[in-house]
């Protein structure tokens, strides 16, 4: 542009020079977002969006995207081998070594999926599963009369065959710890105080060389579903 006399000075562009709501799509380059540094790793929850809502731009934090039932973490453990849990008459229960896992859940609001299945000897008498989450038992059946087992699960002999014979045992539970500390999370067995033998895991009571008394496995699984 040519000016009569001398050329004025250049002063930087300020956004008081600038009208409200004037700067449309035609003023915005192609590369005004891909010209940035990428991320390179998942937006944490604090990182933030630019979304129209109905047409009014609005700032939207990553936290939000989703919305509540995401499942955020999973963690899982299986066992394979077996694992004997001595009855010695009493109706305490066992932690079955090999079937915990450790969850850390992001926010006290979080809900804890938790889903399980323990294969054990039928044996003589009956078998009570329980879940439980550090020393507290959870998933259990109300108080009862004196001798009644609180279990998460039971099961028990239906048939003469019992030595040969596996039980599978599965459950699901929606857990509330209200933490952000670590917790863990695992299934406990107990016979009761009636019968005085043994609790086996992933195989059957005589567990003899024949394919009619297999090894099996067991396992439990905890998923973080956000609120």
């Amino acid at each position: 542009m040519a000016y009569i006399g001398k050329t004025p000075t250049k002063a930087p562009l300020t956004s008081s020079d600038i009208a409200n709501d004037i700067i449309n799509s035609d003023h915005i380059g192609d590369t005004a977002i891909s010209g940035f540094s990428a991320l390179t790793s998942a937006p944490a929850d604090t990182d933030e969006f630019l979304i129209s809502d109905a047409g009014v731009l609005k700032r939207l934090d990553a936290s939000l995207v989703g919305g509540g039932g995401k499942i955020n973490q999973v963690v899982s453990t299986t066992l394979t081998s077996t694992v004997t849990i001595a009855s010695s008459n009493t109706s305490s229960f066992a932690d079955i070594t090999g079937l915990s896992v450790n969850i850390t859940p992001t926010a006290t609001s979080s809900k804890i999926f938790i889903s399980f299945l323990v294969n054990m000897a039928v044996g003589d008498g009956s078998k009570h599963i329980r879940l439980a989450r550090d020393s507290t038992a959870i998933n259990i059946g109300a108080a009862g009369q004196s001798n009644q087992i609180r279990s998460t699960i039971s099961s028990r002999p239906t048939s003469s065959n019992y030595g040969l014979d596996i039980a599978h045992m599965a459950g699901n539970f929606l857990d509330s710890p209200s933490t952000t500390s670590q917790v863990t999370y695992k299934i406990q067995g107990t016979l009761g105080a009636t019968y005085n033998s043994s609790f086996y895991i992933n195989r059957s009571d005589s567990d003899a060389n024949n394919d009619f008394q297999p090894r099996t496995a067991s396992t439990i699984t905890v998923m973080e579903v956000l609120a």
